[in-house]
Order: C-alpha cells, then sequence, then structure tokens
C-alpha cells in the first residue's frame, strides 16, 4: 500500500513541477520572448538550466525549512497529508495554466499548505503573516518603482541604450579556428547586442532563483515525510518543470511578453531589473518569492508609467517641457523639435493606458493570480478539515 502511494506521491510531485515549469517560464523570459531576444524553445532550455543549478544549490534549504517553519508540527506531513498538499498546488497551477496566465507557484503552495496547518490548528500564523505582508508591498513597489522609471527615465534610458532589433540573426559562428567562436553580425548594432545579452542574463538569473524557491513547492512535503531523498526528489522535480517549460509555458510565455504590452528590449530590461532585484532581496531575507506577480506588476507600472507623461527629470530640472509623445508609449521617442509642449497637445497624440497595454488581459492576469491561490488553500483546508481519510 506504502509503494502505490509513493507512486501517486512521485507522480502528483511531478505534475506540481509540471505546473510551475508552466507558471515561472513567462515572467523569467517572457520580456526578452516579446523582445525577439529568445525563442521560446531557447527560453525553455535556459530555464531548465537554471532552475536546476538553483534547486541543486540554495534549493535544497528551501526544501529543508518549508515544511518546518509555516507549521509548529512537521509530522503532520504524512504521506497522505503530503500527496493533499501537491495535488492541490498542482490543480490550481493547471488551472492558471489552461487560462495562459502564470500563477504564483509559492502563493500557491504556501496556500495549500497553510491550509493544511489551519487545518490541524498548527498553523504559525506569525510566519504566514510575514510572509503575506511581503506578498503585497513587493509588488507595490514593482509597480511604483517601474511607473517612475517610466514616466521621468524611460526616454532618457531608450536614448542611451537604443536597441532597436535589425532583422536576421544577431550572431554567426566563426568557424575559422579549431574551435567555433560566436561573432557578431556585420549588420548588428553592438548596443543591441549588449540589450539582448542583459535581458537574456536577467532571465537567468530569475530562473536561478526561480530554481531555489519554487523546487520546495513541488517536493518538500515528500522529503519533509521522509519518503523520498533529496537529490532524488530534485531531479525529478526539475525533469517535471523542463517538460513543463517547453509545452504549457508557451501560453505564459506570449501572455508576459506580448498580450498585456508589446515591449522592445529597453522595457524588457527594466522590466525583468527591477522584478529581479525585488526576488533576490525577497530570497534574501527568507520569503518565499511571489515573482510572478512582481513581474506583472512591473509591466503595467511602466506602461502606466509610458502612458502619463514621459517627462524625463533632467527635462523638469532644465524647465524644458517639450518632451516627447508616442502613441506607442513604450516605443522609441521621435525627436524633441518635432513635439509639442505640454498642454499644446492634440487629443489623439496623447496615449493613453489602452494603447501600451491591454486592460482586459491585465485584469484576467490579475484576477487569476489571485484566484488560483485562493482555490489551493481553501480546498486544501475543507479537505483535512473534513474528508475521513486524512485522520482528521
Amino acid at each position: 500500500m506504502i509503494g502505490v502511494l509513493l507512486l501517486v506521491g512521485i507522480l502528483v510531485a511531478m505534475f506540481v513541477g509540471f505546473n510551475v515549469g508552466g507558471s515561472t517560464t513567462g515572467p523569467a523570459f517572457g520580456p526578452a520572448v516579446g523582445a525577439d531576444a529568445l525563442s521560446k524553445s531557447s527560453a525553455a532550455a535556459l530555464m531548465t538550466a537554471f532552475f536546476f543549478v538553483g534547486a541543486w544549490t540554495l534549493g535544497r534549504r528551501v526544501v529543508d525549512t518549508l515544511g518546518r517553519e509555516l507549521v509548529y508540527d512537521p509530522s503532520i506531513f504524512t504521506l497522505e497529508a503530503s500527496i493533499g498538499v501537491l495535488f492541490f498546488i498542482g490543480l490550481a497551477l493547471f488551472v492558471g495554466n489552461v487560462f495562459g496566465v502564470p500563477a504564483s507557484t509559492s502563493m500557491t503552495a504556501v496556500g495549500a499548505i497553510a491550509g493544511l496547518g489551519f487545518a490541524r490548528n498548527e498553523l504559525n500564523w506569525a510566519v504566514m503573516g510575514e510572509i503575506a505582508t511581503w506578498w503585497i508591498v513587493a509588488p507595490v513597489i514593482g509597480f511604483w518603482v517601474s511607473l517612475i522609471i517610466g514616466r521621468y527615465f524611460y526616454a532618457r534610458l531608450h536614448r542611451i541604450i537604443a536597441m532597436e532589433r535589425s532583422d536576421g540573426a544577431l550572431v554567426e559562428l566563426d568557424r575559422s579556428g579549431a574551435v567555433p567562436v560566436p561573432t557578431p553580425e556585420e549588420s548588428t548594432n553592438r548596443k543591441e547586442l549588449f540589450g539582448v545579452v542583459t535581458v537574456i542574463a536577467i532571465g537567468c538569473l530569475m530562473a536561478f532563483s526561480s530554481g531555489t524557491s519554487n523546487i520546495a513547492n513541488a517536493i518538500a512535503p515528500l522529503v519533509g515525510s521522509d519518503v523520498i531523498e533529496m537529490n532524488p526528489a530534485i531531479l525529478l522535480g526539475c525533469l517535471a518543470v523542463g517538460i513543463g517549460a517547453f509545452t504549457i509555458a508557451r501560453r505564459t510565455l506570449e501572455t508576459m511578453g506580448s498580450d498585456i504590452t508589446e515591449l522592445p528590449l529597453t522595457a524588457a530590461i527594466v522590466v525583468a531589473t527591477v522584478s529581479a532585484t525585488l526576488v533576490i532581496f525577497l530570497s534574501a531575507i527568507g520569503i518565499p518569492a511571489s515573482f510572478v506577480v512582481i513581474a506583472t506588476m512591473s509591466i503595467v507600472g511602466l506602461g502606466w508609467g509610458r502612458a502619463t507623461r514621459p517627462v524625463s527629470v533632467p527635462d523638469v530640472v532644465r524647465g524644458e517641457e517639450d518632451v516627447p509623445v508616442s502613441v506607442g508609449g513604450l516605443a522609441a521617442d521621435e525627436d524633441r523639435d518635432e513635439v509639442p509642449a505640454i498642454g499644446e497637445e492634440e487629443p489623439e497624440d496623447i496615449p493613453s493606458a489602452g494603447d501600451l497595454f491591454d486592460p482586459g488581459t491585465t485584469a484576467r492576469v490579475i484576477l487569476m493570480q489571485n484566484l488560483v491561490p485562493l482555490v489551493g488553500t481553501v480546498g486544501a483546508f475543507l479537505t483535512f478539515r473534513y474528508v475521513p481519510i486524512f485522520g482528521f
């Protein structure tokens, strides 16, 4: 009987890992894919590799602590309870992926574990309160930082970076030596190449951060119940994440990279930098990072900032308010001499939020990102409190 339950537990854990790959690849590499810096397959490969590195190094620490700090008595993670927790995590994430919305893996996992702890009166409310507080504060910080950048600094950043994509490949292989060496194409702009490398590197950093925290969401209940060793569990979880990244993540990549807003490379770098910085900060203080929500709110904040008045700080200091206005909002700014002063624009020349991101898609994303963890939390609580098989 234990063998059958263990097999079921492993399959459910891999189902969770599959959905982790589907829900976290979009926030990590959506900006790069939306900016045409990566193909979806390349994004999936990088996600798998760097997720594994993060899981194998720092991830094992999170696996050790997730099932001990959030509940007072870790013994509540019986094999049956672990399967139940993993089931609700996987089910909730699967719902988000079906709708093409990258749901928060950490919020969903913590919610399901909290449902178990609450049902057994073992939930550590102090730890839960601290986690929940940061989940509210961090996306707000991401939104406002991105909004300020979009409103006051984006135009100057874009002029400095100037990374409009050229046609054709960025690099070619120089096969003149013994080992082929990638070199920039003659038509490749050096700043463009730098921007592409930067946004991909930030995506890899986010994938690494995802591995350090999200591997625990898939395997911590099983490892905590002592039914499977740490290393085999990490390998199984990463394999499942890779499968999800190459399959169901294609929809979340489209949502994060193009459906919410068309991101040029400058905007992609801003969003990824703000999101990655906040994720690293949260990980450093031991908070499960909800970088899905942070990345989404950063995109919305940047788009909203560009939809208002794109004034740069140096322009305000000098009193020069003849700033570029572009219906493309996040696109390159036009020459300053061709733009009317504030108050003299025609109404049709002023960009609205709808020109920069789709409000309908944004509302769907935010709704699902809050609904999916709620489904996992409520479902876990009701099951562990009232279903007799769990002995409650």
